[in-house]
C-alpha cells in the first residue's frame, strides 16, 4: 500500500486556490539537483501553463524523473520552483491536495480488492469522488470483490483509470505510467485519460519512452538532456520550426550547406535531413518535405550535436 499512498494520497489542509489562478502551474528557475556522482538538474528553466498536456521526454539519466520529484516535493533542490503557486519544499501538504501522481499503472498490490482500493483512495484523498469512480467501473467487468491478481493487464488499467479520474486534481503527474503494458492497453490508457479526465482546468505532465504513442495527445513538449531543457515548444509550432527533407544524392551538398541538425541515410543514395528554422520554400527545392515525427526530432536532439 505504500506505493499507492505515494501515488494517490494527499493531505487534508485546504489552500486558498484564488492566489494561483494567474500563475503558471509550474515555474522553475535555475533548478539544480546534485547527487553524489551526477548533476541531475543543471540550472533548469521552464514553465507550464494551465490546461496543457506536456510531454517531458529524455533518455535515462537525463533528469526528467528528478524534475518530477522536485515538483512533488519528494527531494531537496536548489533554485526557485513554484507548483500551483506553492514551494514544494515548504508547502507540500497543501500542494498535494491539488496534485495526483501516478508512477506506474502496474503498482497496485496483487492482493487488494477493487472495493479496498476505492476505500483506501477515498480515505486519503479529499478530492476523490467515489460516485464518479463507481460510474466508470460500471462500464467494465470489474466487480467489487475482484482482486488485482485475478485481473488481466487491461483490467488493471481500467481500475487505475477509475481511481485517477475520480480525483479532481489540478495537476496530474504521470511518470512512465504504462510501463510493462502492451500497445493495446497503452493506447487505451491515454485515450481514456484524454476523453474522460482532461479539461481546460487541468494540467497533465507525462514522461514516457513511447514517444510516438503520446504525440497525438500532447499540447507541448519538453526535451531534457543532461539536466537541461533543450527544446520547449508547443506542438503546433513544431511544424513551423522543424522540417525533414528527402534529399537525392545530387542535392546533398547543397542541402548540407544549409546546416541540417541531423541526417540519416536511406537506400538508393537518398538521405533524410532535418532542419531547424530554415525557410520551407528554400527546402522544397531540395526534395520532398514533411514535418518530422516527435521520435525523429527526439533522436536528433539527443545525439549531442544539437541543443
Amino acid at each position: 500500500m505504500n506505493v499507492i499512498a505515494e501515488s494517490l494520497s494527499a493531505e487534508s489542509r485546504a489552500p486558498d486556490s484564488r492566489a494561483t489562478e494567474s500563475r503558471p502551474v509550474v515555474l522553475a528557475r535555475g533548478l539544480r539537483k546534485h547527487y553524489k556522482n551526477k548533476l541531475a538538474l543543471d540550472g533548469t528553466n521552464f514553465q507550464i501553463a494551465t490546461g496543457r498536456i506536456v510531454g517531458l521526454i529524455g533518455p535515462n539519466g537525463a533528469g526528467k524523473t528528478t524534475a518530477l520529484k522536485a515538483m512533488l516535493g519528494l527531494i531537496p533542490f536548489e533554485g526557485d520552483l513554484s507548483v500551483l503557486g506553492r514551494d514544494p519544499r515548504t508547502q507540500r501538504d497543501d500542494l498535494m491536495r491539488d496534485v495526483c501522481f501516478i508512477a506506474d499503472v502496474a503498482v497496485l498490490p496483487r492482493w487488494i480488492k477493487v472495493k479496498e482500493a476505492i476505500e483506501f483512495v477515498a480515505g486519503v484523498h479529499p478530492r476523490f469522488d467515489r460516485a464518479k469512480c463507481e460510474r466508470f467501473l460500471a462500464n467494465t467487468q470489474l466487480t467489487s470483490e475482484l482482486r488485482v491478481r485475478e485481473m488481466s493487464k487491461g483490467m488493471i488499467v481500467q481500475l487505475h483509470l477509475a481511481l485517477v479520474m475520480a480525483i479532481d486534481a489540478k495537476l496530474l503527474v504521470l511518470d512512465e505510467p504504462t510501463l510493462g503494458l502492451d500497445i493495446l492497453y497503452r493506447k487505451q490508457f491515454y485515450q481514456r485519460l484524454l476523453e474522460d479526465y482532461f479539461d481546460e482546468e487541468k494540467t497533465i505532465i507525462v514522461t514516457t519512452h513511447q514517444v510516438e504513442e503520446i504525440e497525438h495527445i500532447l499540447t507541448d513538449v519538453m526535451f531534457i538532456r543532461d539536466g537541461k531543457i533543450v527544446i520547449d515548444s508547443p506542438m503546433d509550432t513544431i511544424a513551423d520550426r522543424y522540417v525533414e527533407v528527402l534529399v537525392a544524392s545530387d542535392k546533398a551538398a547543397e542541402a548540407r550547406s544549409l546546416k541540417p541538425i541531423d541526417e540519416r541515410a536511406l537506400p538508393f543514395g537518398k538521405t533524410v535531413m532535418l532542419f531547424d528554422g530554415v525557410e520551407k520554400g528554400r527546402l522544397s527545392t531540395l526534395g520532398e518535405t514533411r514535418t518530422p515525427g516527435l521520435a525523429d526530432l527526439f533522436v536528433a536532439t539527443m545525439k549531442g550535436t544539437y541543443a
